[in-house]
Protein backbone atom coordinates (compact mmCIF):
# COMPACT_ATOMS: atom_id res chain seq x y z
CA UNK A 1 0.00 0.00 0.00
CA UNK A 2 1.50 3.60 -0.96
CA UNK A 3 2.27 5.25 2.03
CA UNK A 4 -0.75 9.17 2.25
CA UNK A 5 2.88 10.93 2.02
CA UNK A 6 3.93 9.86 -0.94
CA UNK A 7 0.38 10.25 -2.85
CA UNK A 8 0.57 13.84 -0.96
CA UNK A 9 4.01 14.47 -2.74
CA UNK A 10 3.16 13.14 -5.88
CA UNK A 11 0.09 15.46 -5.77
CA UNK A 12 2.01 18.40 -5.57
CA UNK A 13 4.57 17.43 -7.34
CA UNK A 14 2.32 16.76 -10.24
CA UNK A 15 0.89 20.38 -10.02
CA UNK A 16 4.04 22.13 -9.02
CA UNK A 17 5.07 20.95 -12.65
CA UNK A 18 1.98 21.94 -14.53
CA UNK A 19 2.65 25.19 -12.89
CA UNK A 20 6.15 25.32 -14.53
CA UNK A 21 4.60 23.98 -17.71
CA UNK A 22 2.08 27.01 -17.94
CA UNK A 23 4.93 29.63 -17.06
CA UNK A 24 7.46 28.25 -19.88
CA UNK A 25 4.65 28.05 -22.56
CA UNK A 26 2.97 31.80 -21.57
CA UNK A 27 7.02 33.17 -21.86
CA UNK A 28 6.91 31.19 -25.25
CA UNK A 29 3.99 33.50 -25.85
CA UNK A 30 4.31 36.43 -24.40
CA UNK A 31 7.73 37.19 -25.03
CA UNK A 32 8.24 36.07 -28.57
CA UNK A 33 5.07 35.19 -30.13
CA UNK A 34 2.40 37.37 -29.45
CA UNK A 35 4.30 40.77 -29.99
CA UNK A 36 5.91 40.04 -32.87
CA UNK A 37 2.42 38.12 -34.65
CA UNK A 38 3.76 34.68 -35.17
CA UNK A 39 1.20 31.98 -34.45
CA UNK A 40 1.49 27.94 -33.75
CA UNK A 41 -0.48 25.03 -34.57
CA UNK A 42 -3.23 23.67 -32.71
CA UNK A 43 -5.70 25.28 -30.28
CA UNK A 44 -2.89 28.32 -29.38
CA UNK A 45 -2.74 29.09 -33.14
CA UNK A 46 -6.59 29.74 -33.65
CA UNK A 47 -6.55 31.75 -30.77
CA UNK A 48 -3.71 33.93 -32.20
CA UNK A 49 -5.13 33.63 -35.65
CA UNK A 50 -8.65 35.48 -34.22
CA UNK A 51 -6.58 37.50 -32.66
CA UNK A 52 -4.81 38.64 -34.91
CA UNK A 53 -7.80 39.56 -37.23
CA UNK A 54 -10.58 40.26 -34.49
CA UNK A 55 -8.22 41.88 -31.68
CA UNK A 56 -10.07 39.90 -28.71
CA UNK A 57 -8.02 38.90 -25.92
CA UNK A 58 -5.99 35.81 -26.56
CA UNK A 59 -6.95 34.39 -23.21
CA UNK A 60 -10.52 34.30 -23.18
CA UNK A 61 -10.05 33.11 -27.02
CA UNK A 62 -7.78 30.17 -25.70
CA UNK A 63 -10.38 29.40 -23.14
CA UNK A 64 -13.45 29.35 -25.33
CA UNK A 65 -11.77 27.49 -28.43
CA UNK A 66 -10.48 24.89 -25.56
CA UNK A 67 -14.11 24.29 -24.79
CA UNK A 68 -15.12 22.21 -27.44
CA UNK A 69 -11.64 20.09 -27.13
CA UNK A 70 -12.79 19.54 -23.68
CA UNK A 71 -16.34 18.25 -24.20
CA UNK A 72 -14.89 15.71 -26.62
CA UNK A 73 -12.11 14.64 -24.23
CA UNK A 74 -14.80 14.43 -21.61
CA UNK A 75 -15.88 11.05 -23.89
CA UNK A 76 -12.55 9.69 -24.73
CA UNK A 77 -9.70 10.14 -21.84
CA UNK A 78 -10.17 9.97 -18.01
CA UNK A 79 -11.78 12.42 -16.27
CA UNK A 80 -8.69 13.39 -14.12
CA UNK A 81 -7.17 14.19 -17.43
CA UNK A 82 -9.81 16.93 -18.20
CA UNK A 83 -9.62 18.10 -14.84
CA UNK A 84 -5.71 19.07 -14.64
CA UNK A 85 -6.70 20.14 -18.55
CA UNK A 86 -9.28 22.82 -17.38
CA UNK A 87 -7.35 24.00 -14.67
CA UNK A 88 -3.99 24.39 -16.76
CA UNK A 89 -5.54 25.90 -20.02
CA UNK A 90 -7.51 28.63 -17.15
CA UNK A 91 -4.09 28.80 -15.66
CA UNK A 92 -2.28 29.37 -18.98
CA UNK A 93 -4.88 32.24 -19.95
CA UNK A 94 -4.22 34.25 -16.61
CA UNK A 95 -0.52 33.90 -17.09
CA UNK A 96 -0.20 35.51 -20.46
CA UNK A 97 -3.37 38.25 -19.66
CA UNK A 98 -1.21 39.34 -16.42
CA UNK A 99 2.26 38.57 -17.62
CA UNK A 100 3.96 41.69 -19.18
CA UNK A 101 7.99 40.86 -20.56
CA UNK A 102 9.80 42.73 -23.00
CA UNK A 103 10.27 42.13 -26.08
CA UNK A 104 13.37 39.97 -26.08
CA UNK A 105 14.27 39.90 -29.99
CA UNK A 106 13.11 41.37 -33.18
CA UNK A 107 15.12 38.60 -35.20
CA UNK A 108 12.33 36.44 -36.72
CA UNK A 109 14.26 33.51 -36.95
CA UNK A 110 14.97 33.68 -33.28
CA UNK A 111 11.23 34.03 -32.26
CA UNK A 112 10.54 31.26 -33.93
CA UNK A 113 13.01 29.33 -32.24
CA UNK A 114 13.08 30.40 -28.76
CA UNK A 115 9.09 30.96 -29.00
CA UNK A 116 8.71 27.23 -29.97
CA UNK A 117 11.19 25.95 -27.45
CA UNK A 118 9.56 27.62 -24.30
CA UNK A 119 6.11 26.66 -25.44
CA UNK A 120 7.20 23.20 -26.44
CA UNK A 121 9.10 22.70 -22.97
CA UNK A 122 5.96 24.08 -21.61
CA UNK A 123 3.24 21.24 -23.17
CA UNK A 124 5.82 18.46 -23.03
CA UNK A 125 5.83 19.09 -19.15
CA UNK A 126 1.78 19.77 -18.66
CA UNK A 127 1.01 16.54 -20.79
CA UNK A 128 4.17 14.46 -18.68
CA UNK A 129 1.54 15.62 -15.67
CA UNK A 130 -1.56 14.43 -17.07
CA UNK A 131 -2.63 18.08 -18.33
CA UNK A 132 -2.91 19.37 -21.92
CA UNK A 133 -2.54 22.82 -22.74
CA UNK A 134 -3.61 22.42 -26.43
CA UNK A 135 -6.92 20.97 -27.24
CA UNK A 136 -5.53 19.45 -31.20
CA UNK A 137 -4.30 16.30 -29.07
CA UNK A 138 -7.84 15.53 -27.31
CA UNK A 139 -8.44 15.78 -30.83
CA UNK A 140 -6.40 13.74 -32.29
CA UNK A 141 -6.89 10.83 -29.51
CA UNK A 142 -11.07 11.20 -30.33
CA UNK A 143 -10.34 10.67 -33.84
CA UNK A 144 -8.09 7.78 -33.27
CA UNK A 145 -10.35 6.04 -31.31
CA UNK A 146 -13.24 6.46 -33.36
CA UNK A 147 -11.44 6.06 -36.83
CA UNK A 148 -8.24 4.23 -35.99
CA UNK A 149 -6.44 7.28 -37.54
CA UNK A 150 -3.07 8.75 -35.78
CA UNK A 151 -2.73 11.37 -33.29
CA UNK A 152 0.30 12.14 -35.25
CA UNK A 153 -2.00 12.40 -38.53
CA UNK A 154 -4.86 13.94 -37.39
CA UNK A 155 -2.78 17.17 -35.50
CA UNK A 156 -0.30 17.22 -38.65
CA UNK A 157 -3.76 17.65 -41.14
CA UNK A 158 -5.08 20.14 -38.27
CA UNK A 159 -2.29 22.36 -38.30
CA UNK A 160 -1.86 22.23 -41.97
CA UNK A 161 -5.12 23.71 -42.78
CA UNK A 162 -4.79 26.55 -40.08
CA UNK A 163 -1.24 27.37 -41.74
CA UNK A 164 -2.71 27.08 -45.06
CA UNK A 165 -5.51 29.92 -43.40
CA UNK A 166 -2.95 31.74 -42.58
CA UNK A 167 -1.05 32.44 -45.47
CA UNK A 168 -4.16 33.39 -47.31
CA UNK A 169 -5.27 35.56 -44.32
CA UNK A 170 -2.53 37.28 -43.32
CA UNK A 171 0.74 36.29 -45.07
CA UNK A 172 2.84 33.76 -46.29
CA UNK A 173 5.94 35.03 -44.65
CA UNK A 174 4.08 34.81 -41.05
CA UNK A 175 2.67 31.44 -42.11
CA UNK A 176 6.21 29.91 -43.07
CA UNK A 177 7.79 31.36 -40.06
CA UNK A 178 4.78 29.65 -37.79
CA UNK A 179 5.27 26.64 -39.60
CA UNK A 180 9.01 26.58 -38.17
CA UNK A 181 8.03 27.30 -34.60
CA UNK A 182 5.54 24.55 -34.99
CA UNK A 183 8.30 22.12 -35.82
CA UNK A 184 10.48 23.21 -33.18
CA UNK A 185 7.47 23.04 -30.35
CA UNK A 186 6.74 19.78 -31.20
CA UNK A 187 9.86 18.41 -31.24
CA UNK A 188 10.60 20.06 -27.87
CA UNK A 189 7.48 18.57 -26.62
CA UNK A 190 8.56 15.32 -28.07
CA UNK A 191 11.69 15.59 -26.21
CA UNK A 192 10.49 16.63 -23.40
CA UNK A 193 7.53 13.86 -22.75
CA UNK A 194 10.17 10.80 -24.07
CA UNK A 195 13.38 12.37 -22.37
CA UNK A 196 16.74 12.89 -23.62
CA UNK A 197 17.93 9.25 -23.45
CA UNK A 198 17.54 7.91 -26.96
CA UNK A 199 16.48 4.13 -26.23
CA UNK A 200 17.10 0.95 -28.86
CA UNK A 201 16.13 -2.19 -28.18
CA UNK A 202 18.20 -4.85 -29.75
CA UNK A 203 18.00 -8.72 -30.33
CA UNK A 204 20.95 -10.81 -31.51
CA UNK A 205 20.57 -14.46 -32.45
CA UNK A 206 24.16 -15.92 -32.39
CA UNK A 207 25.77 -19.58 -31.62
CA UNK A 208 28.22 -17.64 -29.59
CA UNK A 209 25.73 -16.47 -27.59
CA UNK A 210 28.30 -16.95 -24.53
CA UNK A 211 31.36 -14.41 -25.61
CA UNK A 212 28.94 -12.12 -26.97
CA UNK A 213 26.84 -11.36 -23.50
CA UNK A 214 30.59 -11.11 -21.75
CA UNK A 215 31.36 -8.33 -24.43
CA UNK A 216 28.27 -6.59 -23.97
CA UNK A 217 28.03 -6.62 -20.53
CA UNK A 218 32.03 -5.89 -19.96
CA UNK A 219 32.39 -3.01 -23.03
CA UNK A 220 28.82 -1.42 -23.04
CA UNK A 221 27.88 -2.10 -19.17
CA UNK A 222 24.33 -3.07 -20.91
CA UNK A 223 22.10 -5.67 -18.90
CA UNK A 224 19.82 -8.13 -21.40
CA UNK A 225 17.53 -10.40 -21.25
CA UNK A 226 18.51 -13.87 -22.00
CA UNK A 227 15.99 -16.50 -23.85
CA UNK A 228 16.09 -20.13 -24.53
CA UNK A 229 16.36 -20.92 -28.29
CA UNK A 230 16.58 -23.23 -30.78
CA UNK A 231 17.15 -23.39 -34.37
CA UNK A 232 17.34 -25.84 -37.31
CA UNK A 233 19.66 -26.41 -40.37
CA UNK A 234 19.32 -27.61 -43.38
CA UNK A 235 16.84 -30.70 -44.94
CA UNK A 236 17.89 -33.13 -41.65
CA UNK A 237 16.52 -31.10 -39.55
CA UNK A 238 18.84 -30.64 -37.42
CA UNK A 239 18.31 -28.44 -34.41
CA UNK A 240 20.62 -26.52 -31.51
CA UNK A 241 19.66 -24.96 -28.42
CA UNK A 242 21.06 -21.29 -28.11
CA UNK A 243 20.20 -18.42 -26.00
CA UNK A 244 19.07 -15.31 -27.86
CA UNK A 245 19.94 -12.05 -26.58
CA UNK A 246 17.61 -9.09 -26.25
CA UNK A 247 19.16 -5.80 -24.59
CA UNK A 248 18.65 -2.14 -24.67
CA UNK A 249 21.33 0.76 -24.97
CA UNK A 250 21.22 4.44 -26.14
CA UNK A 251 21.19 4.78 -29.70
CA UNK A 252 24.83 6.19 -29.22
CA UNK A 253 26.43 2.77 -28.84
CA UNK A 254 24.64 1.40 -32.01
CA UNK A 255 27.67 1.22 -33.73
CA UNK A 256 30.11 0.08 -30.76
CA UNK A 257 27.14 -2.45 -30.40
CA UNK A 258 27.67 -3.83 -33.90
CA UNK A 259 31.71 -3.63 -33.67
CA UNK A 260 31.10 -6.22 -30.51
CA UNK A 261 29.15 -8.67 -31.90
CA UNK A 262 30.42 -8.87 -35.38
CA UNK A 263 34.01 -9.24 -34.13
CA UNK A 264 32.98 -12.16 -32.36
CA UNK A 265 30.47 -13.35 -34.79
CA UNK A 266 29.76 -11.95 -38.25
CA UNK A 267 27.27 -14.73 -38.98
CA UNK A 268 25.16 -13.48 -36.54
CA UNK A 269 21.42 -12.14 -36.66
CA UNK A 270 20.69 -8.44 -35.00
CA UNK A 271 17.47 -6.52 -34.46
CA UNK A 272 16.77 -3.52 -34.10
CA UNK A 273 13.88 -1.87 -33.03
CA UNK A 274 12.71 1.80 -31.45
CA UNK A 275 11.68 1.98 -27.32
CA UNK A 276 9.55 4.64 -26.16
CA UNK A 277 10.51 4.18 -22.51
CA UNK A 278 12.26 2.29 -20.08
CA UNK A 279 12.27 2.20 -16.27
CA UNK A 280 14.52 0.69 -13.65
CA UNK A 281 16.91 -2.18 -13.69
CA UNK A 282 20.44 -2.31 -14.69
CA UNK A 283 20.20 -0.28 -17.75
CA UNK A 284 19.74 3.21 -15.63
CA UNK A 285 22.98 2.51 -14.09
CA UNK A 286 24.27 1.54 -17.38
CA UNK A 287 23.39 5.05 -17.93
CA UNK A 288 24.02 6.44 -15.24
CA UNK A 289 27.60 4.63 -14.30
CA UNK A 290 28.62 3.51 -17.77
CA UNK A 291 32.61 3.81 -16.96
CA UNK A 292 32.33 0.77 -14.21
CA UNK A 293 32.05 -2.38 -15.35
CA UNK A 294 29.11 -4.79 -14.21
CA UNK A 295 29.17 -8.34 -12.67
CA UNK A 296 29.89 -11.10 -15.22
CA UNK A 297 27.68 -13.14 -13.76
CA UNK A 298 24.51 -13.33 -16.06
CA UNK A 299 21.21 -14.50 -14.33
CA UNK A 300 19.63 -16.60 -17.18
CA UNK A 301 16.12 -15.23 -16.87
CA UNK A 302 15.94 -11.73 -16.24
CA UNK A 303 18.82 -9.49 -16.46
CA UNK A 304 17.14 -5.53 -16.08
Amino acid sequence: MIPKTSNVFNFFSEYFQILLGIVLASIGLKAFLLPNGFMDGGVTGIALLINKLININISILLIVFSIPFLIIGYFTVSKRIILKSIISIIGLALFIHFENFEIITEDKFLISIFGGLFLGAGIGIAIRNGAVLDGSEILGIFINDRFGISIGKVILVFNIILFSITAFVISKEIAMYSILTYIVTAKVTDLVIEGFEDFIGVTIVSTHYEKIKVAIINELGAGMTIYKGQKGFGSKGKTEDFDIIHTIINRIDIKKMYRIVTSIDKEAFIVEFDVNNVKGGVLRRYLAKKSKKLDKNLTKNNLF
